[in-house]
């Protein structure tokens, strides 16, 4: 399997890229030749460059020079499921917080597992049926036992173990809808151990609901055997807010190739809970590869060296490549209408901090690549690691 990387070379380092030259010397390593010096450049084990594939792409950008280069890639890794394709029934599953690790739901084992219907479906019920719409007014809700999969949340049933590890709080919605005529209120979930949000309570009838978005949670089966089914893959001693972009990052990366294999769906919405549009999406390659370097290691004398750990590579790494529009950009507001009235984009409801933690995390990738690849007609261009 074959990837295409991008490296830049700082305007210190390369004055004239016809002095560059980059060669493979022996597995694993690449040799970067200066006219000054020579960098070698430590990949992933089974990562080779391709020779005669290195390439100059037209321009300097303000950090120095941007080479192209096809590497070899072995053995690519899997793509890793989100929590709404691992979940099983009966098998013993722990909820924790994402933010602190505590526990908020243990040992819940589920009779059925089932599917939500997704997004757009109350629109399309007058396709549907011949008479009034049978749905009106209902909700969805799961029985004890139950565990329903919507397309970023869980609907569980509530018991009294959670007044020990969940706070509730009203919440005013920001939008007009019909519950709020009613004078209905969002209630939020919330961990009491950090006041962490988790997602909301559902109400109808007598029945509780919780709504867990699974940006916010860690599941864990009681026993993590070899499949490793856990949604935890990253360590909660590490570093809050690199494990935290990490998280998010390889949950919605994950959950969009899902989406997009199983209901052949590209385009998408990303929504606050009160539906108020933030980030426009559209999914266009599933299998990219990423392998990023320190910034030490580009400013160091020798960019990796095979006895310092700490300028190692990191592994290869699954990656989507999207594009994507910030509703809130005003010069963009027609393109934003087209999307919000076509059917055929897919609404995905997220928590507002999350909202705003994604919209960060494709800026921030953005502003990675070489500005001539930044941009996309009026799109904006970002990798989203899995």
């Amino acid at each position: 399997m074959a990837a295409l990387v991008a490296g830049i070379l700082p305007s210190d380092v390369v004055r004239d890229d016809a002095d560059v030259q980059i060669e493979s010397k022996q597995d694993s390593i690449l040799s970067v030749q200066t006219p000054d010096r020579t960098y070698q450049v430590k990949l992933t084990p089974a990562v080779s460059l391709l020779e005669t594939s290195c390439q100059r792409s037209p321009g300097n950008t303000q950090h120095g020079s941007h080479f192209r280069l096809r590497l070899k890639v072995e053995q690519p890794t899997e793509a890793p499921c989100s929590v709404i394709g691992q979940l099983r029934v009966n098998v013993t599953y722990s909820f924790l917080c994402q933010s602190c690790g505590s526990m908020v739901l243990q040992d819940r084992a589920f009779g059925r597992v089932l599917p939500l219907p997704n997004g757009n479906w109350n629109a399309l019920v007058d396709d549907w049926c011949c008479h009034p719409d049978p749905f009106a007014n209902k909700k969805l809700l799961p029985r004890d036992g139950d565990c329903l999969l919507g397309d970023t949340f869980l609907l569980l049933a509530r018991d009294s173990s959670c007044e020990q590890t969940l706070v509730r709080e009203e919440k005013s919605l920001q939008k007009a809808s019909a519950e709020q005529k009613h004078g209905s209120k969002r209630v939020m979930v919330s961990c009491r151990s950090c006041s962490a949000a988790l997602g909301e309570e559902v109400t109808a009838a007598k029945e509780r609901v919780l709504k867990f978005y699974i940006t916010e949670i860690f599941v864990k089966p009681r026993d993590d055997g070899e499949c490793n089914t856990s949604v935890t893959q990253f360590s909660l001693e590490s570093e809050p807010n690199s494990e935290r972009q990490r998280f998010l990052e390889q949950t919605l990366a994950s959950r969009l190739v899902e989406l997009s294999s199983a209901q052949s769906i590209f385009r998408f919405s990303i929504q606050t809970p009160d539906d108020i549009a933030v980030i426009l999406l559209w999914l266009l390659n599933t299998d990219s590869l990423v392998a990023s370097f320190p910034d030490a290691a580009a400013r160091a004398d020798s960019l990796i060296s095979a006895d310092d750990k700490e300028h190692q590579s990191c592994r290869v790494v699954k990656a989507v490549k999207v594009l994507y529009i910030l509703c809130s950009d005003r010069k963009l507001k027609d393109v934003v209408d087209v999307w919000e009235k076509d059917i055929s984009v897919h609404p995905l409801l997220l928590p507002q901090s999350s909202c705003e933690e994604l919209q960060k995390l494709l800026m921030s990738s953005t502003s990675r690549l070489p500005a001539f690849l930044r941009c996309m007609n009026s799109y904006q261009v970002a990798y989203m690691r899995m």
